[in-house]
C-alpha cells in the first residue's frame, strides 16, 4: 500500500476519537460541565469548551491534515493531560486500559508530528 495512502488512513483513525468525544462533550455540555467539576478541575465551564475545542478542532485538524504537526503535539499533550487526570486512579476498573490506550495514541500522534500528514492533506497542497 503507497505510503501517503496509510498515512491518510492513520490520520483517519487517529481523529475518530477525538471528532465523536468532542462532539458527545459539545452536545452534552451541562453534564461535562458536572462531570468535570465532580474531578476537581478549576473553571469547570471553560474548561469544558477548551477540551471540545482540542478535541474537535484538533481532530478535524488532523482528519484534514490541516496545521498538522502543531495540532498533533497539542492533542498529543492533551491525551498526556487526560492520562494523568482521568485515568490515574488505577483503583478504579479500566482506568489502567484508558491510561495506556492515551498513551499509545499521544504516541501515535507524536510520531505523525514528527514525520507529518503525507501527501494527501491540506498541508501538503499549502506547500
Amino acid at each position: 500500500m503507497p505510503q501517503n495512502l496509510v498515512v491518510l488512513i492513520g490520520r483517519i483513525l487517529l481523529s475518530i476519537i477525538f471528532i465523536v468525544a468532542g462532539y458527545g462533550k459539545l452536545t452534552g455540555f451541562a453534564g461535562t460541565v458536572g462531570y468535570f467539576t465532580s474531578l476537581g478541575l478549576p473553571v469547570p465551564t471553560l474548561t469544558t469548551a477548551l477540551v471540545i475545542a482540542i478535541e474537535l478542532l484538533g481532530g478535524l485538524a488532523i482528519l484534514a491534515g490541516f496545521f498538522t504537526r502543531p495540532a498533533a503535539y497539542v492533542v498529543a499533550a492533551f491525551c498526556l493531560g487526560s492520562a494523568v487526570i482521568g485515568h490515574g486512579d488505577f483503583s478504579v476498573a479500566g482506568n489502567d486500559i484508558h491510561f495506556m490506550k492515551n498513551l499509545a495514541i499521544a504516541g501515535g500522534l507524536l510520531v505523525l508530528a514528527a514525520f507529518g500528514p503525507g501527501a494527501l492533506s491540506v498541508d501538503a497542497r499549502r506547500a
